[in-house]
């Protein structure tokens, strides 16, 4: 199933222009145009999925074994040593192209691209009941 109002969907099919770096039968790797660093790359499904919600179990095992071909890639040639695999999964949790994808981000020390995020300690206290709910 492909989108044609979907930028990913358009890459996967060639109608738009991409930077492939890694492509099998089921996903398919390239540049992102808005990088934050330098090799930069999104790795998507060539299956149109909205997020990981919406995604079969088999699928996203197809997605990781392209991630860890992208950072071996790049490993090898380009001696990457630091990586950051990201993925937001719905609009709350700032999702901006409703095609499943996952970021793979080059990193070294001190290139300023740290997550800041804020901790919340005081739900410590409520992890059984947490637990209880998921069982």
């Amino acid at each position: 199933m492909v989108s044609d109002d979907c930028v990913f969907c358009r890459i996967v099919s060639g109608q738009e222009r991409s930077w492939k770096v890694y492509e099998d039968g089921r996903t398919l790797a390239f540049f992102d145009v808005n990088p934050v660093s330098e090799y930069h790359n999104l790795v998507v499904p060539k299956r149109h999925f909205t997020n990981i919600f919406d995604v079969p179990a088999t699928q996203w095992t197809a997605l990781s074994r392209a991630v860890k071909a992208v950072v071996d890639r790049l490993a090898e040639k380009v001696e990457l040593r630091h990586v950051q695999i990201l993925n937001s999964s719905g609009a709350a949790a700032q999702q901006d192209v409703f095609h499943l994808h996952l970021h793979v981000v080059p990193r070294r020390l001190d290139d300023g691209l740290d997550i800041d995020r804020a901790t919340h300690p005081e739900w410590r206290g409520h992890f059984d009941a947490l637990v209880g709910r998921l069982t």
